[in-house]
């Protein structure tokens, strides 16, 4: 999945590997895009090697773009070639169990602006019903083991299962939207105290506390 991220991302962009990292982060969240340079690395020499990306230059490093502990070399700029974009196009046309768990759904759900409409809803139909298994996965072990289960344990639970909940109601109201041809609405802000009324779910495979 960080295969179709990175080549997503330099589809828009020419990057470094630094600006690759933060855009993942703003693109996927900072959960789902907690990529170490460890993994990031390798896979930008695994697609250059590839003939999918290109180094484009050098440009120097500044203080701000250069992570503690590392130096201020030359930093490499990645670009998309002709054929990284023939296996974007490949790879965003998939679908499958690897698109709908957590982080593969996360990464397709981030590019479907670019994905075509029957994809996009075999991939939001794929992922709930994994979200609806999951559902009654918890519902079943709640019913058969909550006596013997701690309460902070049985609040775990019981939490995992208002979050399935939750996606479920959005992935069928996505489904609905992509069934009728509309785009998901963006909530406007609200009038109370002039806060945003924030009733969105969490991101995919996450959940979120109450909001003030």
């Amino acid at each position: 999945m960080l295969e179709l991220a990175i080549l997503g991302l330099l589809q828009e962009a020419s990057m470094h590997g630094y600006e690759l990292r933060k855009e993942l982060t703003a693109k996927l969240g900072a959960i789902r895009a907690a990529f170490s340079y460890g993994s990031l690395y390798p896979t930008l020499r695994r697609l250059q090697a590839a003939g999918w990306i290109a180094e484009a230059a050098e440009t120097p490093a500044t203080a701000e773009e250069v992570p503690a502990l590392t130096s201020r070399r030359g930093r490499v700029v990645y670009t998309i070639t002709a054929e990284g974009k023939e296996r974007f196009a490949q790879l965003i046309a998939q679908t499958g169990p690897e698109t709908y768990g957590d982080s593969g759904f996360g990464v397709h759900f981030a590019f479907f602006s670019r994905t075509d409409q029957a994809t996009r809803l075999r991939i939001l139909e794929g992922r709930r019903r994994t979200i609806e298994e999951r559902r009654e996965g918890l519902r079943d072990m709640l019913g058969r083991a909550a006596e013997r289960l701690d309460a902070y344990t049985l609040e775990l639970q019981r939490h995992g299962l208002e979050a399935c909940e939750r996606e479920v109601r959005w992935l069928e109201e996505l489904i609905a939207n992509e069934r009728s041809g509309r785009a998901p609405t963006v909530p406007q802000e609200g009038t109370a105290g002039g806060r945003r009324e924030d009733n969105s779910p969490p991101p995919p495979g996450e959940s979120r506390k109450e909001r003030p």
